[in-house]
This record gives C-alpha cells, structure tokens and sequence, in this order.
C-alpha cells in the first residue's frame, strides 16, 4: 500500500493498493477503483491518530495507525455585516436548514468516477483575504470557523472548476452563499463556490479543469466581492491551499 498527501487536520491523502482491495478509515469504507486507487481526507478538527485498514483479494490484512498533526487556526474578525446575516430572522431558518440540508445531500454521495485525478487549479486568483479553520467573530459575536478559502476579486472575475466534476448544485440565490455551485469531483470529494454574481452552469453540466463556471460577486452574507471555495470528503472539511501550488504573485 502507498499513501501520499496531507496527514495533517484538514488534508487529503491519495493512496493505492491492490485492485480488489477493501480499504477502510475508522470503519468507513472508502471507494477504492478498478486499478486500486482511494482517497480519504481528515476533518479540519480530526483528533491526533486514525485507523486505516486494508484487506487484500487474498484475505491478507493491514492496519495502520495514522498520526495527524494538529493546527492553529487563527482568529478573524469581521464587523460590518448585517445584523439578519449574523442572527437570521426566524422567518428564514427553514429556508437556511432547508439549503443546508441540500448541501449535505449533495455531499454525501460517493460517484464511482475518480475524476478528481485531473488535478487541481487555483479558481480565480487574487489576495487571499480568509483562511481555512479561521475563528470567525462576526460583528463581535463568536460563530462557527471559516471552512473555506477566501479570494479576493473584482465582482464580475470569472471563476473556473480548478478539477473535472460534475455539477450537483447551481443556485443564483441561497441564503449565506448568494450564488452558490458545488462541484462533485467523485469518492465523496466535493467544493463548493460562493458568493458569485453570476452562475453560468446548470445542475448536470460535465465540466473540465478550466471551464468557466460563474463571475465573483458580493452576494449572501460578505462585506466585499470574493470567491469561497471550500472543499469537502463527503462531511470532513478539506482546506483548498492544500490541493494546488502557491497563489502566483501578480
């Protein structure tokens, strides 16, 4: 078995074994293709060790233990928001738990095409302007961290899908996100785009690394024109600045 990648809270790891193998992380199975390849990836606050286990055609198992190393996630704080977008009106919390409850679903599925294999791209480029994990204290009241990755952009940037997906999620309008696409790149990775001004795909749309999927705005609850992308292994948030090279300088 080889294992590469990020063995650090909020990484992915890329492995390949035998074909036929079953692979396991902590009791979850995990998809493993024709030619013996998987992925799994460990939640922004996964605790210090995991337990993978994989069992060849032959019967013949192998267990590791896993060590992840532990981060400090800085604290940001962001004040001039409006006050429904920091404590929602309850005539709105169905509609919030609704799109929240679609997001889910959506991450949740495990498409058999590993066409995550393209390799990843920045989306837009520009100041990074939010980081993964982030303590977020929004209009002096502590909320949920930030999983995602923050890029600012003039409104109206095109932004791309950084990898091959499938569109699984293409809404002009959701609560917190304002124009929101989720792309399924296949085993249970998942990134979502939000904020934008326009989306240019439709649910079902087969993309290609590069293709445009909408333009940067400052729709939902943001304070300036930005991309969020966030990427997620089925519910374990993944941070973006591990999936492609360093933001180039101009």
């Amino acid at each position: 078995m080889r294992l590469d990648g990020q063995f650090q809270q909020g990484g992915l790891v890329y492995g390949h074994t035998e074909p036929g193998a079953q692979v396991t992380l902590n009791d979850r199975n995990v998809r493993v293709t024709a030619t013996g390849d998987f992925i799994f990836g460990f939640n922004w606050d996964a605790p210090k060790e995991a337990a993978l286990q994989v069992v060849l055609p032959d019967g013949t198992r192998e267990q590791r233990t896993l060590s992840i190393a532990q981060r400090e996630y800085k604290v940001q704080r962001i004040d001039g928001l409006p006050k429904k977008m920091v404590s929602p009106p309850p005539e709105v919390l169905a509609r919030i738990q609704a799109e929240n409850a679609r997001i889910a679903q959506a991450r949740a599925v495990d498409a058999p095409r590993p066409l995550y294999a393209s390799g990843f791209i920045w989306p837009v480029t520009g100041p990074i302007s939010g980081v993964f994990g982030s303590r977020r204290i929004l209009n002096g009241k502590p909320r949920r961290p930030h999983f995602g990755l923050d890029v600012a952009a003039p409104e109206g940037t095109p932004v791309v899908a950084p990898a091959d997906g499938v569109v699984t999620i293409a809404d002009s309008d959701m609560y917190y996100t304002g124009g929101t696409v989720l792309l399924d790149h296949g085993h249970g990775l998942t990134s979502v785009y939000s904020h934008l001004k326009e989306v240019w795909v439709k649910e079902g749309n087969e993309l290609r690394q590069g293709d445009p999927i909408g333009s940067v705005g400052r729709t939902g609850r943001v304070t300036g024109a930005h991309l969020d992308w966030r990427i997620n292994w089925f519910d374990q948030r993944l941070d973006p600045a591990f999936f492609v090279p360093p933001m180039p300088a101009d």
